[in-house]
């Protein structure tokens, strides 16, 4: 099950990331939209929700008004989060904005650390250092990018860069607060709960979305927008449905990940999505694969790399405790009088 979550979160991340940079590109520009469609498909886990097993008389329990906060929080962090996404993936490329996004993992070990109690091992550090010197580099040799491309606004390098970063440091955050309501409020893993909390924090954030869409005025723009767009009104329809869904089938399955191991490992396994952006970008959107991307890839790559060994090396160590454990039960047996 940890590996179909992992797929879903791979497959619909990648998807997701180029869908939303395809709707710029085909003549999108409503910010509010774009944050809208990475919230908006919630009602659609409403299916699985209502087919899920129902709870255990021992499961706990937490009340209503206990929840209710925690989901309207978490929810509005949500949003915004979402719409400085979606204003970084309109200013950026995909392919730089995907190496940019990688430092969340690096931000999700700071926040498990403070927040999860999660263990900070020399190459967890690592791993954190490399993403940040991956994303320096991109901040520090990238301006060439903000003119590779007649799709993305001249000037808005640096907007863009900050607003990932920003955006990826909240991201982390949320992911940390998401395993906190399971360990201190929640006290259930299952998949019901699951799906609850990923259902009712994108119904806020995706309030928050409409309600910003309805203030800013930008919702009188859509219909002309869906005109103008390149290839009709369907393929507008289909682009946004498709990223909604994408985005759905990602989330499930890092909230999935968060419950099942930590938001740490969450993260990497999010994190492993993106150097295979960069690559999607070439061959659709024509991104230029600059040396400095190349090296910035391979860095990600490594800093990867690092928390997969210390996690394999943290499963190691848990296999061997627990064979102590079980030779120590089964000599105190053995000696047992009948």
């Amino acid at each position: 099950m940890v590996v179909v979550d992992m797929l879903m979160v791979l497959c619909g991340t990648t998807v997701a990331t180029l869908l939303g940079r395809l709707y710029y590109n085909s003549g999108g520009n409503c910010k509010w939209m774009a944050t809208l469609t990475q919230s908006g498909g919630a009602p659609l886990l409403l299916i699985p929700l209502l087919t899920a097993p129902p709870p255990t008389p021992e499961e706990h329990r937490p009340a209503a008004s206990r929840m209710l906060p925690i989901y309207a929080g978490i929810g509005v962090l949500i949003g915004f989060d979402n719409l400085m996404y979606s204003y970084a993936l309109q200013y950026l490329p995909v392919s730089t904005f995907s190496l940019v996004a990688a430092t969340q993992l690096g931000f999700n070990a700071v926040t498990s650390r403070f927040l999860n109690a999660q263990r900070f091992t020399a190459l967890i550090a690592n791993s954190v250092a490399v993403l940040t010197f991956s994303a320096a580099l991109l901040g520090v040799g990238g301006s060439s990018d903000d003119s590779s491309s007649s799709t993305v606004p001249h000037g808005k390098y640096a907007a863009g860069f900050a607003l990932v970063l920003a955006a990826s440091a909240l991201f982390a955050l949320i992911m940390s607060l998401f395993e906190v309501t399971f360990e201190k409020a929640i006290r259930a893993r299952t998949l019901r709960w699951v799906l609850a909390m990923q259902m009712n924090t994108n119904l806020v954030a995706s309030a928050v979305s409409v309600a910003g869409l309805m203030a800013s005025g930008e919702w009188r723009k859509v219909p002309a927008e869906m005109a103008a767009f390149r290839d009709g009104k369907a393929r507008y329809v289909m682009t946004l449905v498709g990223t909604a869904v994408a985005w759905q089938a990602a989330a499930v399955g890092v909230v999935r990940l968060i419950a099942r191991v930590s938001s740490l490992f969450a993260n990497v396994t999010a994190t492993l999505a993106l150097p295979l952006v960069p690559v999607f970008a070439v061959v659709l959107f024509g991104d230029r694969m600059t040396g400095i991307k190349v090296v910035a890839m391979l860095m990600a790559v490594w800093g990867f790399l690092s928390y997969v060994y210390q996690h394999y090396l943290d499963g190691r160590r848990a296999g061997k405790a627990e064979c102590r454990v079980c030779a120590a039960r089964a000599g105190s047996d053995a000696v047992l009088p009948a």
